[in-house]
């Protein structure tokens, strides 16, 4: 049985997209809840508790973004113009983001300045990388291999409620990644933040599951056509299970079981957007095999992500073994 490439590469693809989502979801997310620890010694622990690995989490990006241009590059020459706007601005919020980490440690007299630069930097990268998802759910329009969209056509109720969801979403993950992360204060008011961004996390979740399937019938058929219905069903009891485990860990004292709880939430979140969008890399326009290089560039690069995912999850995993556990406040990564 001949190897289907375009299909292994499209599991590759999603898989760096998740691991960033996931990965520099809750560095953001802390991003997002500084304005609301209002004394420096808590800002400090804030930034310290994702100093040591906010800019390995981006590894993922780079990955997703450079393998689309790749191994699919008519998606990724449809993708692009279709959403220039927001990517350029999540773009910039990540750049003033990464600035505010080292200049933030640097100064006295203007560091306001780039705490609201580290938190709008949050806010606008997450809030334009909702914005460019729900564009690509809502679907592209191509015409002979090209957008055939207009400029505006990313900027929708759907897309803006979107970005107010993904807020929401990286808010709890920053609030129980703090939670895990720090002790006193700091993780008492965490959790007040983790269980409300829970619920309402939650919520925007059955919103956009009742939202979505309306916008294409593709989507309509997927989640309530027979077989895949099974799926209405599975996912939104996972979903209320990990909103179980976030509230238990919570009530209980188990710091960590938050947190992999809310990762679990993003996962089922994006397995959802996997199965409307199967097998369409373009939703409902181009599907995997449309959009995907030749086969022979495919397995040429095939052979350097066999070497160099691997070698990127390794560094991952002992990034986070080193720096794991409690932070001391009296020490700091800079």
């Amino acid at each position: 049985m001949p190897i289907d490439l375009p299909f292994i590469w499209a599991g590759i693809i999603a898989f760096a997209v998740l691991a960033y989502v996931i990965l520099d979801g809750f560095d953001l997310g802390v991003g997002i809840l500084f304005p609301f620890f209002p004394e420096k010694h808590e800002k400090d622990l804030m930034m310290n508790s994702v100093a040591p690995v906010w800019d390995g989490n981006e590894t993922w990006l780079v990955l997703g973004g450079g393998g689309l241009l790749a191994v699919f590059p008519l998606a990724y020459a449809t993708i692009l113009p279709a959403l220039y706007a927001p990517l350029i601005i999540m773009l910039l919020g990540l750049i003033f983001r990464g600035v505010a980490f080292e200049y933030r440690w640097r100064t006295k007299r203007a560091e306001h300045l780039w705490n609201w630069a580290f938190t709008g930097g949050s806010v606008v990268a997450t809030f334009f990388q909702g914005v460019a998802l729900g564009a690509l759910v809502q679907g592209i329009p191509v015409e002979n291999r090209a957008y055939a969209g207009g400029w505006w056509d990313w900027l929708t109720p759907f897309s803006l409620a979107t970005g107010v969801a993904l807020l929401i979403g990286y808010g709890l993950l920053g609030a129980t990644w703090l939670v895990m992360r720090t002790e006193g204060e700091i993780a008492e008011r965490a959790k007040v933040f983790a269980f409300r961004l829970a619920l309402l996390t939650v919520a925007a979740m059955g919103v956009f599951s009742l939202w979505t399937p309306w916008l294409e019938p593709a989507y309509l058929d997927r989640w309530f056509g027979y077989p895949t219905i099974v799926f209405s069903f599975v996912v939104p009891a996972l979903v209320l299970g990990c909103l179980w485990l976030i509230v238990s860990g919570l009530k209980t004292g188990r710091d960590v079981q938050p947190f992999l709880a809310a990762l679990g939430l993003f996962v089922l979140g994006y397995a959802g957007i996997g199965i409307s969008f199967y097998p369409y890399i373009v939703p409902t326009s181009l599907t995997i095999w449309e959009a995907a290089a030749p086969d022979a560039s495919l397995s040429f690069l095939l052979y350097g992500a066999v070497v160099l995912v691997p070698m990127i999850l390794c560094y991952t995993a002992y990034a986070y073994w080193v720096f794991r556990g409690k932070l001391n406040p009296d020490e700091g990564y800079h």
